[in-house]
């Protein structure tokens, strides 16, 4: 494949179906396809939760969103009266918008045939993805599929590897993201109002996650945030959606020690902020662990080993897990129900993690550094 027929495609449309942290991996090869022509416009079509983080990419000109059929979040939506007509109604949008190209990015084990079969049917004459069987004429630009089986590689090294295949690079590979001045001071009034004192040391701790296979067990995760303020003297401040305020209320009850938490209060804009202003974040491996990547901040990541390829990605951070036998399962509930990957991750580990990377001063780019 030269990519020689992309070299003039001024309209790409992107499709990148998943949620917000999939969006963030992806946003290299955006920069890629962004860059290797002069006045190139991008478009995203993505699901909601995607195009929430989508909106703050200063790479993607546009956003559509599409609550995919094929996709595992859509859930009961595919079942909806009326699905049928508003899914031709999303591929005559695609066709009115007259696209030049389309770039399709998935991970390994989803197919992008579907995705591929409606830019068909919407007339986009240039169609990228990586397809494990021969798409015909689904796929004008076909990039075998390779993994799992010969390799695994990280997420955001996937999505650059595809669209290489058609000339196009980026000598910046980071995660992009841009964080508000509204944003920054509506989130430093907020922590005021709290009571933290912005001068003295603090740091962002994250418990949820939407996988329950994802998620450090709240008991061990309010030890380590009790360790992290006791040894450390770092003020604790707990984020979260509306719907994990119980999650956060229980962990700050077991860790005794003060804390602070904006959990149910913050826009997605404002998170972004608070991840970019915080000295250090300690998270599940979900969405904030991917906004630390790509606002440069450093995170302790306790990495439940569902699958090897979301780790951090070019940030100074500490990878968390337990090595257990089921690992790679790509399950978002354990299967065997013991969930060891994480729960035997020591507090202590996870804290020791924290301030070690604390101790190492403000550094804010560099390379991932691992601890199992």
């Amino acid at each position: 494949m030269t990519g020689d027929g992309w070299r003039h495609v001024r309209s790409v449309l992107c499709v990148r179906l998943d949620a917000l942290g999939d969006v963030l991996m992806s946003t290299p090869a955006i920069r890629a396809l962004k860059e290797s022509l002069p006045g190139r416009e991008i478009t995203l079509l993505t699901s909601r939760s995607g195009a929430a983080v989508a909106r703050m990419v200063p790479e993607i000109d546009d956003v559509l969103v599409y609550e995919a059929p094929w996709m595992k979040s859509s859930g009961p939506l595919a079942a909806l009266p009326g699905r049928a007509a508003a899914d031709l109604g999303m591929v005559e949008e695609l066709r009115a918008r007259r696209f030049d190209a389309a770039v399709i990015f998935t991970v390994y084990s989803q197919s992008p045939l579907p995705a591929a079969l409606f830019c068909h049917l919407a007339g986009i004459p240039r169609r990228l993805a990586h397809c494990r069987e021969n798409p015909y004429a689904l796929l004008t630009d076909w990039v075998k599929e390779e993994e799992p089986e010969r390799f695994v590689r990280h997420e955001v090294q996937r999505q650059l590897d595809l669209v290489a295949a058609v000339g196009c690079h980026t000598a910046d590979e980071r995660l992009s993201i841009t964080v508000s001045d509204r944003a920054r001071d509506s989130v430093r009034a907020k922590l005021a109002e709290h009571g933290v004192d912005l001068s003295a040391p603090w740091l962002v701790a994250h418990p949820g996650a939407t996988a329950p296979s994802r998620r450090y067990p709240p008991e061990l995760f309010a030890e380590a945030a009790r360790l992290i303020a006791l040894e450390y003297g770092e003020q604790v401040v707990f984020s979260g959606s509306a719907a994990e305020r119980e999650l956060v209320t229980g962990i700050r009850h077991a860790m005794v020690e003060p804390s602070f938490t904006l959990a149910g209060e913050l826009d997605l804009a404002e998170l972004v902020a608070l991840v970019a202003e915080a000295p250090l974040l300690v998270s599940n491996n979900t969405g904030p662990a991917h906004i630390a990547a790509a606002t440069g901040t450093p995170v302790v990541d306790i990495y439940a080993l569902t699958n090897p390829q979301h780790t951090p990605w070019r940030v100074v951070s500490r990878v968390l897990s337990h090595d257990v036998p089921c690992r790679y399962c790509y399950k978002s509930v354990c299967p065997l129900g013991h969930n060891d990957c994480l729960r035997l991750v020591t507090p202590t580990s996870v804290a020791r993690a924290a301030g070690e990377l604390l101790s190492a001063g403000s550094e804010r780019v560099g390379a991932a550094m691992e601890l199992s």
